[in-house]
C-alpha cells in the first residue's frame, strides 16, 4: 500500500463514520509517510496493529486494512 492509498483508506473510513473532511486535519494527528514505513516494514504473517484517534473516532491500520470505529 503506497502513502496516497493508506491516507485515502483511513479518509474514507473516518467519513463512512460521518466525519467530514473539514471535522479533522490528519497531517496534525499522523505522519502517513511514517505510518506506511512501519506498516510495510513488517514480515508477512505480523500481526501489527497501529491504533491512534481523531477526535472521537479510534483508527485501526493493520498490514490490511484500516477500521475506525466511536470511542465508547
Amino acid at each position: 500500500m503506497n502513502d496516497r492509498d493508506l491516507l485515502l483508506e483511513i479518509i474514507k473510513a473516518l467519513e463512512e463514520q460521518g466525519l467530514d473532511r473539514n471535522e479533522y486535519q490528519l497531517q496534525r494527528v499522523i505522519d502517513v509517510e511514517a505510518l506506511k514505513r512501519i506498516v510495510d516494514s513488517t514480515v508477512p504473517q505480523t500481526d501489527l496493529e497501529i491504533r491512534f484517534s481523531v477526535g472521537e473516532f479510534r483508527i485501526l491500520v493493520t498490514e490490511s486494512d484500516v477500521t475506525v470505529s466511536r470511542a465508547s
